[in-house]
């Protein structure tokens, strides 16, 4: 059974991107370089790790993506503490 993690990554315009995956170093590196780089961060390169946590299941890791996703920016900053 796979891990996925969810992660922030800062851009360069300082903004905070979150997203889910099974492989953290992969996808920071096509957010990076590749056209698979989300829509989002693709004009805000280049993109930095800034958080990761681990999930048993994809469910669980969705379902935490869009909690953080509902955060304020300011809350956001607190949980990268």
């Amino acid at each position: 059974m796979k891990a996925w993690f969810v992660y922030i990554v800062e851009c360069s315009d300082k903004s905070l991107y979150t997203g889910i995956t099974v492989d953290v170093d992969r996808r920071v590196l096509e957010h990076n370089t590749s056209i698979k780089g989300a829509k989002y961060t693709r004009p805000r390169r280049p993109v930095q790790l800034v958080y990761s946590e681990i999930h048993e299941d994809r469910s669980s890791a969705s379902k935490r993506e869009s909690a953080i996703k509902k955060l304020t920016r300011a809350e956001k900053l607190t949980l990268l503490k």
